[in-house]
């Protein structure tokens, strides 16, 4: 018989043990080693059976084992000191408290929006890269001391968990989920009763959820859940699975998390007293919604809607991860505006002004939908990519918005990713850092660490990749149908002494899973080598709706069947931190060869690196920016080029054999008289010591603080409702005025040198004489803009020089500007000049999109050639 109501019976712990709850509850235990240990002995078999859920287990446990602990002085002591080390964590001064004394002006607080968090395995909120990225940067917060608040949704269902029919196709299940069995506290009122935020819906409904909180660290997490009784059917489903249903259901799921997040913040803050936010983080497009609500909170201040949106901006920052166009969230224009105006959202507030936000408005944009990303960045004065490569591609992407400006002047920044060490570093690389003199923020002690500890290290987690790979391949095996008489073989699946390569992510297309599958004849000779066997684990989920995704997975999967490799390449399904965590470590090699440069970031190679595990790598994301020979290998591409994708492929793949055969292999099995192979365990000195401390999701977390956070918190204090009022008029003055601006007329006052040519280290004086129109000389800066110059007369490595204005108007009304020009530089070299809006509360002379340059017709112009 099946129940037809579930609910969770909760221990009743004794009071000497009354702390195991809130070190349960509190999600530092998963990337805290002291206290995770100190869960394992409250009763080991039953930990395993929890999967190192502290909740789970606590719910599991005997009384009378209970009973037994609370009586045993050696646990209590273990318990009192692991307790007190949380209080301390909690609330003593960290990094940003300390900031925050020497006056930096650091915001109170802030609001960090995500659709996805990978905390813990426990708390399965997340699909990939995106979500574990957001789980990392709240830890980093936490142990840096930054008042972040995460704002996010609980799904019902998470993520779906994959296994494989008997021929390899994926299959998905979507487990139900109780928040009560989870690390998670229902957000309540004073009088007890569960707090809610509501959505007005078209047709005089609502959307109502309530809000779960896990705590990370120091940081509260804000999860918003829609299946409440207050809610019709189709409501209550809109948190059921992490980017499920059509678009209705998605957009809905993101007005939830963007306007409801603000509100559930706005409630947390009214119960509990922590600050309110001085700056939100829109990480992605799809928590953009949360400036529309904002902007409806100003409104109800006597704020118009361009005033309000100004004030957004100042304290907005927007984080893109997609590297195209495809990967952003794009909406039917109808569909949101029957989402908003007083039939819905923002009553009041015409849904032309809404639509226009997220409005494709330059060449090539689809004037019938409305673009997530778009509407991010409109509501953002700061935005950044997520590497120094992704920084540029996203230039390029959106430099529509920024129309008359060259791609490396559109106002996206960049701030590399980085990951969290205590999560992902094994024990063991702790443990011998540690032993050898290292501290917490020190990377500098492995330098003395003797080669044998090291490869003695790299074989005790590669033989704990085995039996983890054994055990997950079994399983799978069982769940295809297998028999345990027929799995006698996977005994014998991987081997302990053998080069061990990783790769695990998501399924799309660009990622390229079965790249290796290219010569497979190849690939079985690098498997099945003499002398250099390679072996090589797979994990990764496709899409559920991504058939495409599904059949890579099958043909991978069908190639690691094949009796003559399978005991040298293993496919692992439901690929989740539980497996990365035993997988990055184990690994002697990650392998990443996506197409470039379609990959953000790629931050599985950098938690590789951190347990001492080389990179083999397309030069894409982060590996473009840190790539040394020292750290490993860059696999050679073709892009750029003119060849048709499978003639790419061919031509990468075999790069990748080449180099795994010539270059890895060699080096991994050329070992020495003491049968250490030397020249391999200084490249894994070097990624633990030097690019170990790069890739920290502290250095990330802190850039944030110091690039984005605190500017943005600054201007956000500056705009009060009367600057913001100022800037609103300002703005919508100078897009009014802007046709008549012009740049009439260019001049070089100093002649140049016979044949149009000039000295190194001698100076031009431009005089340039403008049109302003309505405008006034304040309401602008008028620039010369300088460097070299290709065969095109295109300008790149620009310097810019501002000029000043030289006197009054003219009888023609027109202003005259003039300033000096340093030729600092040989070669070809060209210069124009251009007048930008300029005030000074722009983030960036680029922010409105606006520029006046000169025409063909304008004076002198052209440019100076140097000798």
């Amino acid at each position: 018989m099946k129940a037809i109501r579930r609910f969770t019976v909760r221990p009743v712990l004794p009071d000497p043990l009354q702390p195991l709850s809130d070190l349960a509850r509190n999600l530092r235990w998963s990337w805290h080693t002291e206290t995770r240990e100190l869960f394992q002995a409250v009763d080991p078999v039953a930990g395993r059976a929890a999967e190192g859920d502290p909740v789970r287990l606590l719910g599991a446990v005997s009384a009378g084992r209970l009973a037994e602990l609370a009586r045993d002085e050696q646990f209590l002591q273990r318990l009192a000191e692991v307790s007190a080390d949380l209080r301390e964590y909690l609330e003593g001064p960290r990094w940003y408290q300390e900031q925050r004394a020497q006056g930096d002006g650091l915001p109170a607080a802030i609001a960090y929006f995500s659709p996805e968090f990978g905390v813990t395995a426990a708390l399965p909120q997340y699909s990939g890269g995106l979500g574990i990225l957001a789980g990392d940067h709240l830890k980093a917060a936490s142990d840096l001391g930054v008042p972040l608040v995460g704002v996010g949704l609980l799904y019902r269902h998470g993520y779906f968990r994959q296994s494989l029919s008997r021929d390899g196709w994926q299959q998905e299940r979507y487990p139900v989920l109780d928040p009560n069995e989870l690390p998670l506290t229902l957000v309540r009122e004073a009088d007890g009763t569960p707090s809610q935020i509501a959505l007005s819906l078209p047709g005089g409904r609502s959307l109502h959820a309530q809000i779960w909180q896990a705590q990370v660290g120091r940081v509260p997490l804000l999860m918003l859940d829609s299946d409440v009784e207050d809610n019709a059917p189709v409501e209550r489903e809109v948190t059921d699975r992490l980017y499920g249903g059509g678009s209705e259901h998605r957009l809905l799921q993101e007005m939830l998390l963007g306007i409801g997040g603000v509100r559930a913040v706005r409630t947390f803050c009214r119960l509990t007293g922590h600050p309110a936010p001085e700056v939100f983080h829109t990480n992605e497009g799809h928590a953009g919604f949360l400036g529309l609500e904002r902007v409806r909170e100003l409104s109800t201040t006597g704020l118009d809607f361009d005033a309000a949106v100004e004030a957004v901006r100042a304290g907005t920052v927007f984080t893109t991860h997609t590297p195209v166009p495809a990967g952003i969230d794009r909406f039917d224009r109808e569909l949101v505006a029957r989402h908003f105006g007083d039939d819905g959202e923002l009553p009041g507030v015409a849904a032309d002004r809404i639509l226009h936000l997220g409005m494709e408005t330059y060449a090539g944009g689809d004037p019938g939908v409305f673009n997530m990303a778009v509407m991010g960045l409109r509501l953002a004065q700061r935005a950044n990519g997520v590497s120094t490569l992704h920084g540029a591609v996203s230039r390029e992407m959106f430099a529509g918005l920024w129309p008359g400006f060259d791609a490396p002047e559109v106002p996206i920044t960049s701030v590399t990713n980085g990951v969290h060490a205590p999560t992902w570093v094994a024990p063991e690389v702790y443990r011998l850092r540690t032993e050898s003199g290292g501290t917490p923020g020190r990377w500098d002690s492995v330098a003395r660490i003797p080669d044998r500890q090291l490869w003695d290290l790299r074989r005790t987690l590669r033989e704990q990749l085995v039996t983890e790979v054994r055990g997950r391949l079994r399983d799978s095996w069982r769940n295809r149908g297998a028999e345990a008489a027929e799995l006698g073989w996977i005994d014998g699946v991987l081997d302990p002494g053998v080069l061990t390569i990783g790769f695990a992510r998501r399924v799309p297309s660009y990622k390229r899973l079965t790249l290796m599958l290219r010569d497979r004849d190849r690939l079985r000779r690098l498997l099945l080598h003499p002398e250099r066997p390679v072996q090589i684990v797979v994990a990764g989920k496709a899409h559920p709706a991504d058939d495409s995704g599904k059949r890579l997975v099958q043909e991978l999967v069908r190639f690691a069947d094949d009796p003559r490799v399978r005991h040298r390449i293993v496919f692992l399904p439901d690929y989740g931190m539980a497996m990365a965590q035993k997988l990055y470590p184990g690994c002697d090699v990650w392998l990443n060869n996506p197409l470039r440069p379609l990959e953000a970031c790629g931050t599985s190679g950098m938690k590789a690196a951190l347990n001492g595990c080389l990179n083999l790598s397309v030069l894409d994301g982060w590996w473009d920016e840190w790539f040394e020979p020292d750290f490993g290998w860059a696999i050679p591409t073709a892009d750029g080029s003119a060849l048709d994708e499978d003639r790419r492929d061919d031509l990468e793949a075999g790069a990748l054999y080449e180099l795994i055969e010539d270059r890895v292999a060699p080096r991994f099995y050329d070992q020495g008289e003491e049968g250490l192979p030397g020249r391999w365990i200084e490249m894994v000195r070097r990624t633990l010591g030097t690019l170990g401390p790069k890739v920290l999701a502290d250095r990330m977390v802190r850039e944030y603080v110091e690039r984005l956070y605190a500017p943005a918190a600054q201007a956000g204090r500056t705009l009060d409702a009367a600057t913001a009022r100022e800037l609103a008029g300002w703005k919508a003055r100078v897009r009014a005025a802007w046709p008549r601006v012009a740049v009439d007329h260019v001049e070089a006052v100093t002649a140049t040198a016979a044949g149009g040519s000039a000295e190194l280290g001698s100076t031009l004086t431009l005089r340039v004489r403008v049109t302003l129109g309505a405008l006034d000389p304040d309401d602008v800066e008028v620039q010369a803009v300088a460097g070299r110059v290709d065969s095109a007369d295109a300008i790149s490595d620009a310097q810019v020089f501002p000029l000043k204005p030289a006197g009054g108007q003219d009888l023609e009304g027109r202003w005259l500007y003039d300033g000096p020009l340093a030729l600092d530089r040989t070669g070809p070299y060209g210069y124009t000049v251009r007048v930008l809006p300029a005030h000074r509360l722009l983030a960036t002379g680029a922010e409105l999109g606006l520029v006046a340059q000169p025409t063909e017709a304008t004076g002198e112009g052209g440019g100076v050639l140097m000798r």
